[in-house]
């Protein structure tokens, strides 16, 4: 009789001292809708919300109080005016986009702390949050 694939369980789950490891890696790099929205409810100081898509889609609707800067754009020059230790959380489209990717290795490049809010505008809408849209962003 042929042994039935158990995808779920092989390969087995790693040891707790490895997944604790594993687990905490990924949220030093990335953080979620839900966080950023009560962090945003909480107190707006701590970090930048940074949108890195393109003009059009940052106009057309886009996180309460992102800053828009595309990923190609970021330089120390574009930051020079926020502190080295400013905590940037970068969002793009969402899953199918690599841009927030880009701006967070832009931006790891420049020796500034950033993380990746998985899901970007996708997400944020899949989670029952609003855009706003505005003439201009705020400048950076």
């Amino acid at each position: 009789m042929p042994v039935l694939p158990r995808p779920v369980l092989d390969p087995p789950a790693a040891p707790g001292t490895v997944a604790r490891a594993h687990f905490a890696s990924l949220l030093a790099f990335e953080t979620d809708c839900w966080d950023v929205d009560a962090a945003m409810a909480r107190d707006r100081s701590g970090f930048v919300l940074l949108d890195v898509r393109s003009a059009a889609a940052y106009a057309a609707g886009h996180l309460p109080g992102a800053f828009h800067l595309p990923h190609a754009r970021i330089t120390s020059r574009a930051l020079a005016a926020l502190p080295p230790t400013e905590l940037f959380v970068v969002y793009c489209a969402g899953p199918h986009c690599n841009g927030a990717d880009r701006a967070a290795l832009r931006l790891a490049r420049l020796d500034r702390p950033v993380k990746k809010m998985i899901g970007g505008v996708t997400g944020w809408l899949d989670e029952g949050f609003v855009l706003v849209a505005d003439d201009a962003a705020p400048p950076l």
